[in-house]
């Protein structure tokens, strides 16, 4: 079921989009060579427990998990995806990190994403982390009332695929509110003019994941989570929770 989001609804939610904006911000300037995936989570956890929200993500099981997840970021580094644990792991010079966070406050969610370089940055690792966040941007411009879903989809995809690059296979973004995964699905790929009208209310987190490889298939690593790339590639993934309003896309998970 869809659900639309009334002012005060959205009002909250943007109060959980800056918990979530700044747990991110927080993360990124601590991450450094040498910090471990725990300790970017413990920060994270800080910020959210300052602010007296609730992490989205710990303890959310869905079907297809084999345990509860633990942390409240996912951190998914070079080959990985998305849905990364936390874990010992130290940082290296020059490793891809793309850091997912949710918070809710009052029962109603945030959810964004953000992929960076640790040290010294391979020239291609930057491009591919400019080009997910360009086609976020292009599928947030396409959030708009009266347009069609696959508008937004169709915004995201072109600007991937024109690059070369691969599009995380069954993946893509999702509506958000009183639960962080909520329906419509919303594919990363798509045909403009079809699909679902966007009407003033609905709240979307859009998600693009782009493979540097080129191939959309992964596989799941061990601890059940983790998403990697079939062919070991590097992967970026950018993430905004927006609403579509009667002005066009306002986002919640802006800084």
């Amino acid at each position: 079921m869809i659900t639309l989001m009334s002012s005060t609804e959205l009002e909250t939610m943007r109060e959980a989009g800056r918990v979530v904006a700044k747990a991110l911000d927080t993360v990124r300037q601590k991450a450094a060579v040498g910090v471990s995936l725990l300790e970017l989570d413990e920060i994270a956890a800080a910020v959210i427990d300052d602010a007296g929200a609730t992490s989205s993500f710990r303890g959310y099981h869905p079907g297809h998990a084999p345990t509860p997840y633990p942390g409240v970021i996912c951190s998914s580094v070079n080959d990985a995806v998305v849905h990364g644990i936390p874990n010992g792991y130290r940082l290296q010079d020059g490793d891809l990190v793309s850091i997912d966070c949710g918070a809710s406050v009052d029962g109603l969610h945030g959810d964004s994403a953000v992929s960076f370089v640790v040290g010294e940055a391979r020239p291609d690792d930057l491009e591919l982390v400019d080009t997910t966040e360009r086609a976020l941007r292009a599928g947030i411009d396409a959030l708009q009332p009266g347009a069609r879903m696959g508008d937004v989809s169709h915004a995201i995809g072109v600007i991937g695929r024109a690059a070369g690059y691969g599009l995380l296979e069954n993946h893509g973004g999702h509506g958000v509110g009183r639960a962080m995964h909520q329906d419509p699905f919303v594919p990363n790929e798509g045909r403009a003019g079809r699909g679902m009208r966007l009407r003033p209310g609905l709240v979307l987190a859009l998600e693009p994941m782009f493979l540097a490889g080129g191939r959309d298939g992964y596989r799941v690593a061990g601890d059940g989570w983790t998403l990697r790339t079939l062919d070991g590639s590097r992967a970026a993934h950018a993430e905004h929770t927006v609403a579509v309003t009667e002005d066009g896309p306002l986002m919640l998970t802006a800084p």
